[in-house]
């Protein structure tokens, strides 16, 4: 934190504008990609140039709200979004703001309301935070880095924390190197890593700033008290906490209220002691937003995201509701065996009695030892040690956990909020056909949710960086986490997790060490596709995130040029702003593949996937380009593969079909992705490698769109499938392949809670009927889908 604004140049309010015209997304940004990768180093700059200087923010905020009425006279609604974001994200950050400038973007959010989706999600959004800011100024920035920063309160129990995980196979080098470094330089300030107590002074000086403005405090002799304080900072720290709070419970206006008045009287009790003379106006001093706390990881296989949440909420300091008994963390560490301390192995005993309990013995104790008593753990683990070592069998009480009906409850609560959401704002708006089911899925807000979410005080914003592979790792272990949960609940109830993503592919990464021991994708693929979707429906998105994956090798090449060049957090910084600004899910659909290999001794194996599967017969595979080339031309001359497919036609009026058909193929591929506007539809699109075949009973589609199928080959061969572009996930030997939308397994728990009470046909009686079955990944955009 500077102690003088003054050490920054101010900037004339002509050049910020010309700032703000250049970062905004234009229509020919999807055609000249320079451009628009320059767009998110230029939103970065617009920022650095402000954050350092209160007047440089205020006249942010001037400006913004300026474009935003013109943008509104000249319905240029592309425009809106992005200043919209750009201008809460400077009102968090300016040291004060007055009544007239308040009252001016808050009338223009409220207005936002009478917008279609999403303009209007956004709009009640920053509405409420507008009102909230303007009752109780500096309220936001104070619970964004209490929160970001954990820092321990008794009045505001939320925590965060930014889980950054990058594939290896893409960030390996010069790459990796690029974002450690740029992860110390986000930690550090002024030569120096900010400490609790740098983060305590920041709220307190923001808070007081915010609440009496220029005219009633001293930035610099405040900034100079709150330093000389030293350790003695906590207590007004607690202080300023607990009137911003209970403001916010009582509903007390900042300007006039109780509110100010405490705030005054604290700033005069910290300057006085440090000056006794009179209490003069001055400039404002800079209170920069610091960014959170990440932790960067190379996703290997020995990562388990479940487990590293576990440890969060272990480390955290959580109320006393949060607890977590022996017994449960038994369970948890349960099934590593890598990790089991003794106390936590499981045996396997055969029991000589029948099992009764009137059958045992006089004088036996069937009660089990307390979980809680350290003595009686290490008792049973040396007693069934020497009966292991003597050779001798016996009994060990044990219990069966199953699913209780308030975790059960949890998990519907989910569904529920998850099948609001997708209800009330979720197709996207293109056309109106039939959007729960063929078109992408957009998140809504609460406006349109019946459902309240329950307020979990522990949030995970995942952040994955890399390309299609990377998010098929994430979709599995999501469903491996919703799975566990359902067979018994423990994160659920205390972590929301929210899931991010930055396109980064292998291609663009000139420096990397890894030695390729696959072959190489083809050029004309796009790694990325899932990041080209959301690029092409979110353009803020495009400017900023799908740009600053271009941007990364650049950066390593700078970096591996210039060693010695100070290091800017850009990386950290564009990340934070995601984070913090991104407020609009995108749904898509995680996918079922049950695989089933041609000997008969090898059991069928259960898998998911998200973007991309690929079908491929290997004694076709050295088929030239030509020969392929040549089969196009003469249907008669198709080399391949017979298979069966079986499969439900999606079609847009809803009447979907099932239908069937035997073709010959050296290969096929199924995306989920669409590649363009037009062909947005949320369904799974095959095509085969081969141009298609007419007969006289059927006629085979260049791309049959389904959502359910099942391909069987009908010779001797089989073919291999690899899921996701991830060489690391290929099945070879495989017969037949059966795939179908991912159940989500919190319903999957209430459907065999409800089949011990109901007939098969009451399947979707109650509240079971409003439930989400499927299990949607959603990934956090700045609008979701724009129409």
């Amino acid at each position: 934190m500077e102690p003088a604004a003054g050490c920054f140049p101010t900037v004339p309010e002509p050049e910020l504008y010309r700032s703000v015209q250049v970062v905004l997304p234009r229509d020919t940004d999807n055609q000249q990609p320079v451009d628009c990768f320059n767009k998110g180093m230029l939103r970065w700059t617009l920022h650095k140039k402000v954050q350092n200087n209160p007047a440089n923010s205020l006249s942010l905020v001037w400006v913004l709200i300026k474009e935003l009425e013109k943008a509104e006279r000249w319905d240029s609604r592309k425009c809106i979004i992005p200043l919209l974001h750009t201008l809460m994200y400077a009102v968090i950050q300016t040291a004060y703001i007055p009544e007239e400038l308040y009252k001016r973007v808050y009338e223009f959010c409220k207005r936002l309301m009478t917008y279609p989706h999403p303009y209007c999600t956004i709009g009640l959004n920053y509405t409420r935070q507008i009102k909230t800011e303007r009752s109780i100024p500096g309220l936001r920035y104070q619970r964004m880095v209490t929160a970001e920063q954990r820092l321990k309160n008794d009045h505001y129990p939320f925590q965060e924390r930014v889980f950054v995980l990058a594939d290896p196979e893409v960030f390996s080098g010069s790459l990796g190197q690029l974002i450690l470094g740029d992860n110390e330089a986000s930690a550090s300030a002024s030569g120096g890593f900010l400490s609790p107590l740098d983060h305590m002074r920041s709220v307190i000086q923001h808070s007081i700033q915010a609440a009496l403005g220029a005219e009633q405090c001293h930035g610099r002799k405040l900034d100079q008290a709150l330093k000389d304080m030293g350790q003695d900072i906590e207590p007004y720290f607690q202080e300023v906490l607990a009137t911003l709070e209970q403001s916010v419970e009582e509903g007390s206006k900042g300007e006039g209220g109780a509110l100010k008045s405490r705030l005054l009287q604290l700033y005069k009790e910290i300057v006085t002691d440090a000056d006794s003379g009179p209490l003069p106006s001055g400039p404002l001093c800079d209170c920069p937003l610091p960014n959170p706390e990440m932790s960067f990881y190379l996703w290997t296989e020995d990562l388990d995201i479940w487990r590293e949440l576990a440890k969060w909420v272990r480390s955290s300091s959580m109320p006393e509701q949060y607890s977590i008994s022996q017994e449960q963390e038994d369970f948890e560490l349960g099934d590593s065996p890598s990790e089991l301390m003794p106390s936590d192995i499981r045996f396997s005993i055969m029991s000589n009695d029948s099992g009764i309990e009137r059958d045992l013995p006089a004088g036996a104790d069937s009660s089990l030892p307390s979980c809680l008593d350290p003595a009686s753990i290490n008792a049973s683990w040396e007693q069934c040690k020497s009966e292991q070592e003597s050779g001798r069998l016996s009994r060990r009480g044990g219990i069966k956990m199953k699913p209780s009906v308030k975790d059960s409850m949890v998990l519907m609560q989910d569904t529920l909020e998850d099948q609001a959401n997708l209800a009330g704002g979720g197709n996207g708006g293109r056309g109106g056909r039939r959007g729960a089911t063929l078109q992408r899925r957009a998140g809504s807000s609460a406006m349109h949710n019946p459902f309240a979410k329950q307020q979990r005080q522990l949030t995970a914003r995942i952040v994955t960086m890399g390309d299609d592979r990377v998010l098929g790792r994430l979709a599995k272990a999501y469903y491996f986490y919703r799975k566990r949960e359902a067979r018994r609940l423990f994160l659920t109830t205390k972590v929301n997790l929210q899931f991010y993503y930055i396109p980064v592919c292998r291609t663009s990464a000139p420096f990397s060490s890894v030695k390729e021991n696959h072959p190489v994708q083809q050029s004309t693929e796009d790694p990325c596709t899932l990041g080209s979707y959301l690029s092409m429906v979110d353009p803020w998105y495009n400017c900023n995130i799908k740009s600053l994956g271009h941007m990364i090798p650049k950066l390593a090449k700078m970096q591996h040029m210039n060693p010695g060049r100070p290091k800017e957090p850009f990386i950290s910084d564009v990340i934070s702003y995601y984070i913090r600004t991104s407020q609009q899910p995108v749904y898509f659909n995680i996918y079922f593949v049950k695989i089933t290999f041609t000997g008969i001794r090898r059991e069928p194996v259960e898998d998911v996937f998200l973007t991309h599967l690929e079908i491929e017969f290997p004694e076709f595979r050295q088929i030239s380009q030509s020969i392929r080339e040549k089969t196009k031309r003469n249907s008669s001359e198709v080399c391949g593969a017979v298979v069966s497919m079986n499969y439900k036609k999606v079609t847009l009026s809803g009447r979907d079909v099932d239908k069937g058909l035997s073709v010959r193929t050296s290969g096929a591929q199924i995306n989920a992705i669409p590649s363009n506007e037009a062909e947005d539809l949320n369904c799974l699109t095959l095509t085969l490698n081969e141009f298609p075949i007419k007969t006289k009973n059927n006629i085979v589609e260049s791309k049959i769109r389904t959502t359910n199928i099942k391909i069987r080959t009908l010779e001797s061969r089989s073919f291999t499938v690899t899921l996701d572009r991830d060489c690391r996930r290929t099945y070879s030997n495989v017969q037949s392949i059966e795939i179908s939308p991912c159940l989500d397994p919190g319903y999957c728990v209430q459907k065999t809670m409800r089949s011990k009470f109901r007939l098969a046909e009451d399947k979707d009686a109650g509240l079971s009927k409003y439930m989400s079955k499927g299990l949607p990944l959603p990934i956090n955009t700045f609008a979701g889908i724009i129409n």
